[in-house]
């Protein structure tokens, strides 16, 4: 039974880390800010005014879900320690997989949310905007654009945050061109920002008759919202606007009104459009909204100063500089360049299970700022 004691000392020793992450996370003064939050929720006319109420509600939900993984780490603490003592006092060693099994789902959600104090960058606690680009190879890359675009969106839902499409442009026989979402939570950004980058593809082909191997690309910007427009001031001069048709192959996600908007911000050559809305005033708002992040995004990237120090276009797309590949055949493995952590579970990985990726370049580069 000496496994039990080892287990025991080792959740005893968590006691600590339990007690820094705490206070790391602030759950003092976020118990203190539900309370006046909700307070507020309570006054007359509070939902006369939708946006704020929504925010506000949204940063409730927020709050609460933080303060419950942390309690629920407490109490999954406390169950241990009870496991321990049951298999002791009845000499029982069939329980060691069941504790075994909790240990390490334990140490996983300690470990993840210790990594969200780390999330300390200027625009970590946005919400994130992401768009995604097919490379070269048509239909193939296409498809696996679309593939990335259904990936992350379940990675938005395992974490509970919301998504809203923002553009859509179908791909020429399947897949899409490309495609941009805003994922609303928070730390969206700070988690996701990880992902921005080239991601490769490797499969035999659906669209191939001989059935051959084929390597595909796909490029993924992430950016962070930028709520207070005068944080990024887009000045008229600056920008250049198209309207135009929008299209699409299965004509299901766009609108096949003039009402779409393509947006150049002058100075930096950055193109952005949108065609989901039905509305003109909503697609040109979802452009700026789109080039507020670019910019923001670029900002932080390059560190600097000031917006307007942005010079030519910086957003360029290189197909062979890929942060991560995805093997299909002859073997199954997804596999990050930057900090060398794999997963052999690839379908796993495209239903949305990225923790493992984003966690070691969370902590690759919490070690370089060490």
């Amino acid at each position: 039974m000496i496994e039990f004691e080892e287990y025991r000392i080792k959740i005893n020793n968590c006691k600590q880390q339990l007690s820094d992450l705490g206070e790391a996370l602030k759950l003092e003064a976020a118990h203190k800010e539900i309370d006046e939050l909700e307070e507020q929720s309570a006054q007359d006319g509070f939902w006369n005014d939708p946006d704020k109420s929504q925010k506000v509600m949204q940063r409730i939900n927020q709050l609460k879900s933080k303060c419950q993984k942390y309690d629920k780490l407490l109490a999954s603490r406390d169950d241990m320690l009870a496991l321990c003592e049951m298999a002791l006092e009845e000499d029982d060693a069939s329980m060691l997989p069941e504790l075994q099994e909790e240990f390490d789902a334990f140490e996983k959600e300690l470990e993840a949310m210790r990594l969200s104090t780390l999330l300390t960058g200027e625009y970590d606690a946005n919400n994130a905007i992401l768009t995604f680009h097919a490379g070269a190879g048509g239909t193939e890359a296409q498809d696996w654009t679309q593939m990335l675009y259904r990936m992350y969106n379940m990675w938005a839902d395992r974490h509970g945050y919301k998504v809203t499409l923002m553009d859509w442009q179908d791909g020429d026989e399947a897949g899409v061109k490309s495609a941009t979402i805003k994922v609303d939570g928070e730390n969206a950004y700070g988690f996701l920002k990880s992902e921005s980058g080239v991601h490769r593809l490797v499969r035999v082909s659906p669209f191939d008759s001989s059935g051959r191997r084929h390597t595909s690309f796909s490029a993924l910007e992430v950016m962070p919202e930028i709520e207070d427009a005068g944080e990024v001031e887009l000045r008229d001069d600056d920008i250049k606007m198209d309207v135009f048709r929008s299209s699409g192959a299965g004509g299901q996600k766009v609108n096949k009104t003039s009402s779409a908007v393509r947006l150049t911000h002058i100075p930096t050559g950055i193109v952005v459009s949108s065609q989901v809305e039905r509305s003109h005033f909503q697609n040109l708002e979802n452009c700026k909204q789109m080039l507020r992040a670019r910019l923001a995004e670029i900002k932080e990237r390059e560190h600097l100063e000031r917006i307007e120090d942005i010079k030519g276009v910086q957003m360029k797309i290189e197909w062979g500089s890929q942060i991560r590949s995805y093997v299909f055949m002859p073997y199954t493995l997804a596999k990050d360049t930057r900090t060398g952590y794999e997963n052999g579970n690839i379908q796993n990985v495209m239903d949305g299970d990225l923790d493992g990726f984003i966690n070691a370049y969370l902590s690759m580069k919490a070690g370089e700022t060490a």
